[in-house]
């Protein structure tokens, strides 16, 4: 049964994240899968090649990579479960552990909070710069305020919801699996060149990935959304389709709502104005409160969804 040991994992990354010591010593196996998929695409993603040629070259490199993660973590269940007799659950829940991310997207962005709480700009800015990928240095405090939400909203599916869902359909191969299709969407899933073609398929297979987690992030934070949980169904049934991202609108459009506020919007990247739309349009500008009510709201989304794979795993 995998249900104890998804909730054991949620329950060791809640407790301690991934903490810098551990870090320090061995990084992150997150880490590994960029060394990887970077290695492959300088070699591979060859300019003088054509589109279609470039297309196929990434979508067999995302097929290796996922075989290859497949295979040596089934090979590591397999041990575990000969070896560790009635404790390898626990084991499993440690090997899980590290692909989940709940605790680690809350601790960092509380010092984005604790800093526009100071009436701090300059550190908002920096400490917001280190979760999202826009232009930071120019950003007002509602600016700020909402590149952090929806880091957090769209982090709650990559980081929480979507990990979650595919350990308990495939197991711990499956949790890695996807880690490391997302972590090759967000290195070389770009629509610019030069990674435009060779990234196609690590874009389409992440979208593929959280197309279910997407939509079942943004039920949650719908459900524990409280007052707002009304207009955050409605907000989400209405906007989810503004972003750029088949998946990515809903937990933000969920949050939106629930926190009755305007996300999204004209974003820099690179200096260059992307004029996106409006999600939530009519709701109010986002100030630091609605960050710290947006935690609370991520909190109990996650202690949701851990109390669900709980009960499931008692009643199995």
């Amino acid at each position: 049964m995998i249900e104890p040991v998804a909730f054991a994992a949620m329950a060791l990354e809640g407790a301690f994240g991934w903490p810098g010591r551990l870090y320090r010593a061995i990084g992150h196996p997150v880490g590994l899968f960029a060394q990887v998929i970077s290695g492959c695409e300088r070699k591979l993603n060859r300019a003088d090649w054509s589109d279609m040629a470039r297309r196929l070259t990434g979508l067999a490199a995302m097929l290796g990579l996922i075989a290859a993660v497949l295979v040596v973590m089934a090979l590591a269940v397999w041990l575990v479960r000969g070896s560790a007799g009635d404790w390898a659950w626990l084991l499993l829940a440690a090997l899980a552990w590290p692909a989940l991310a709940a605790r680690s997207l809350d601790d960092h962005v509380r010092p984005v909070l604790a800093a526009l709480e100071a009436d701090d700009l300059a550190e908002a800015r920096h400490a917001v710069g280190m979760i999202v990928g826009r232009d930071t240095a120019a950003l007002d405090a509602p600016g700020v305020v909402r590149a952090a939400i929806e880091s957090l909203a769209e982090s709650f599916c990559d980081g929480v919801a979507a990990p979650v869902f595919w350990l308990l359909v495939g197991g711990v191969p499956g949790i890695w699996a996807y880690k490391a299709i997302n972590t090759a969407d967000s290195l070389i899933g770009h629509p610019e060149e030069p990674l435009r073609a060779y990234g196609w398929a690590a874009a389409r297979i992440d979208d593929l990935a959280n197309f279910a987690p997407a939509r079942l992030a943004g039920m949650l934070l719908c459900i524990v959304g409280g007052t707002g949980a009304r207009e955050g169904w409605r907000i989400m049934l209405r906007d989810h389709g503004r972003h750029a991202s088949p998946n990515a609108g809903w937990p933000e459009a969920a949050m939106a709502g629930v926190l009755g506020i305007r996300l999204a919007g004209p974003i820099l990247y690179d200096g260059v104005l992307a004029p996106k739309p409006w999600i939530g349009e009519e709701g109010a500008v986002a100030g630091a409160a609605d960050l710290r009510r947006a935690l609370a709201v991520y909190r109990r989304a996650c202690v949701f969804l851990a109390l669900i794979v709980l009960g499931v795993a008692w009643l199995v």
